[in-house]
């Protein structure tokens, strides 16, 4: 497709700038309508939030299948893009900035963590793929994961844990807790680790 910049969905505190924000990264299946309601609820928090949509290369969400999608991301352009959404937030009036993903995007929450990209505080949620890249983020970085995730096995979360004694691993949840609306969706495991979220970047961002 024609190159574009960026696309991305920004959800504002009502209170005027300064304030903390937060870039928040879609899953392996794009921008969802759960996606957007965390950036609403995390503005309605104080934190000014942006999505970006890092699959617009290839056309944007829903525009292939999935290995189509995921197969549209280039590394460096996907660390540069989120980069970029974070310098959005700074211009918008952010004196810090976090990062939070699912999925895919919690993988891509710890790439950024690690590569000290400028990220204030990283919140990952159950990222396929972190046992493998294990490092030292160069910001305080949180990781949770469910101990039933069907795509992250016991000894790859145990791999994480080892590494990161702090990580939180729910028991009975399984991959997409976090996702309400679906029947992944655990109630339980969700509640606590928003909650945990929200005290991890109110003590890191503000």
């Amino acid at each position: 497709m024609t190159e574009i910049a960026l696309p991305y969905f920004l959800a504002l505190p009502a209170a005027a700038p300064p304030w903390p924000g937060v870039v928040v990264l879609h899953e392996g299946n794009g921008i969802s309508p759960q996606l957007l309601r965390v950036c609403q609820r995390l503005a309605g928090e104080g934190y000014a939030t942006i999505a970006p949509d890092l699959f617009f290369r290839a056309g944007g969400t829903e525009a292939g299948d999935f290995a189509t999608l995921i197969g549209s991301l280039d590394r460096d352009r996907t660390r540069a893009d989120i980069v970029a959404a974070s310098d959005h937030l700074r211009r918008e009036g952010a004196t810090s900035v976090g990062v939070t993903g699912f999925c895919m995007g919690g993988l891509l929450t710890y790439r950024a963590a690690l590569a000290g990209d400028g990220f204030d505080a990283a919140v990952g949620f159950y990222g396929a793929g972190i046992a493998a890249e294990l490092g030292e983020p160069a910001c305080p970085t949180l990781l949770m994961f469910g101990e039933e995730d069907a795509y992250i096995t016991p000894a790859e979360i145990e791999m994480v844990r080892d590494r990161h004694p702090a990580t939180v691993v729910y028991p009975e949840a399984g991959h997409g807790f976090m996702r309400d609306g679906s029947n992944r969706y655990n109630q339980a495991a969700s509640v606590d680790a928003w909650s945990r979220m929200l005290r991890f970047f109110t003590e890191q961002l503000l």
